[in-house]
């Protein structure tokens, strides 16, 4: 079946249809970074991987190009904060990014351009906005005239009251139009600048995504992604600027958008002390995979609501997936091949990842009962497969249920043995004194018909 996607300029599900034959280009915004990401920045990171890797399996070129904001107002407010040089920050912060993304098995794109690489196509695209009666200078300033596109608004479907409340900008004097939105603002000696026609300045970050996208994939590609927040005005004022370089239907033709995240019902904020990081959890102790679990048990475009219990349960399910390999540790996986066919019809049916994890369920369960090597061998590749459609099931299951932190690993496999010599002796008082031992250190013992295994509980 061919991949279908929700495409939020048409409000509806559609057949997915590259523009060349068996070659994608998709967009998806990227990190502004001046701090961690939060497991709200998580969600389209780990929702368009998984979109990514389905196009790569069904493409023969596919260009995934995930952009990084490094000059923005919060860049040079966090910079002045923390008493460090702009250039300082943005590194960090990018590399932790990368870090945190590689943690939750998040493939890198095929491109990441920076924003600080491309102003010179900036500065040429407002000019050619101004040439074409779109944008406006005014006091330093270089404005988008959004009364110069009548369609402006189509995207996000706003109606004009919609768009200037939404819009969140400052009110000034300069604007001939209230939603009016900046291509380009002057900067003070103290704040990153570049020489323009207009002075020395820095761009806007809406025109930030329109030069950078165009660079790698063309005035015209397949898709576009980003969170739902984005929508309005962000991406609203990307397609304005495009079209109003490149003419009417040219830009993204496919607009993917994930939902918004609530932590326990409510949106994250610092205020509330919901608000957690990607490296905060996973310096909790947290596997990177359990996080991306949660993430997908909830389909991209319904909201999200992240929960210690949900967490805890995407954790536990990821147990059962690894004892099923455990319990084929003895076989090797018959040839790897593609997932198994529910498991990508599902992927194809807008990302329905909720679905096809019932898929995934499936094929443990039938690992768990296979007898012989043969058996065995076939549902460890799909099980295997099928995470791998999901970025999941690429640790080795010793490692996954042991913990990474095997520092007590020998105590917890003499005193094993000393359990074993005791219920070999009928003191099963002992024995049991030793398994409440373990029990306490988070240690759950399985006997079985091969000896004695150990897992960290969940």
């Amino acid at each position: 079946m061919p991949l279908q996607l929700y495409n939020t300029a048409t409000r509806r599900k559609e057949p997915f249809k590259p523009l060349k034959p068996d070659t994608v280009g998709m967009y998806v915004c990227g990190p502004t970074v001046y701090d961690r990401a939060h497991i709200g920045n998580a969600r389209p990171v780990i929702v368009f991987d998984v979109l990514y890797r389905l196009l790569k399996r069904h493409y023969a070129n596919v260009t995934y190009v995930r952009n990084i904001t490094d000059v923005d107002d919060k860049i040079i407010a966090a910079a002045r904060e923390n008493g460090e040089p702009i250039a300082a920050l943005t590194a960090r912060t990018t590399q932790a990014f990368h870090d945190d993304m590689a943690a939750l098995g998040a493939l890198p794109p095929d491109a990441e351009p920076r924003a600080t690489q491309h102003i010179a196509g900036m500065i040429a695209m407002t000019a050619t906005l101004i040439d074409k009666g779109h944008a406006y200078e005014a006091e330093g300033h270089v404005l988008f005239d959004v009364t110069s596109m009548a369609d402006y608004g189509k995207l996000s479907g706003r109606d004009r009251d919609e768009q200037i409340a939404g819009a969140r900008v400052e009110v000034a004097p300069y604007k001939r139009d209230p939603a009016d939105f900046v291509l380009w603002k002057p900067s003070d000696a103290d704040q990153p600048g570049w020489d323009s026609p207009w002075g020395r300045g820095r761009p806007g970050w809406h025109l930030e995504c329109s030069v950078m996208s165009h660079a790698h994939l063309g005035a015209t590609f397949d898709i576009h992604g980003g969170g739902r927040d984005l929508i309005f005005p962000h991406h609203e004022n990307e397609v304005a600027q495009s079209e109003g370089v490149n003419g009417a239907g040219t830009f993204a033709q496919t607009w993917v958008h994930n939902g918004f995240l609530t932590v326990n019902g409510e949106k994250m904020s610092k205020s509330l002390g919901n608000f957690f990081t990607v490296r905060d959890l996973l310096d909790d102790g947290w596997p990177g995979e359990a996080l991306r679990l949660m993430t997908l048990k909830t389909h991209y475009r319904h909201p999200l609501d992240w929960t210690l219990d949900g967490l805890k349960e995407a954790k536990a399910e990821l147990d059962h997936y690894y004892l099923a390999l455990r319990h084929a540790d003895d076989v090797d996986a018959a040839a790897e091949g593609a997932p198994p066919d529910v498991v990508e019809a599902a992927l194809l049916d807008d990302l329905n990842t909720p679905l096809a994890l019932t898929a995934l369920r499936t094929v443990a369960g039938q690992l768990n009962k296979a007898a012989d090597g043969a058996a065995k061998a076939s549902c460890k590749a799909q099980l295997l497969a099928a995470g791998a459609a999901f970025g999941l099931l690429k640790e080795k299951p010793e490692m996954w249920l042991k913990g990474a932190a095997t520092d007590d690993a020998g105590e917890i496999d003499a005193l094993i043995a000393a359990r074993n010599a005791a219920r070999r002796s009928k003191d099963f008082a002992e024995a049991d004194r030793i398994r409440d031992e373990l029990a306490a250190r988070g240690v759950v013992l399985e006997d079985g018909a091969g000896g004695t295994t150990w897992r960290r509980a969940g």
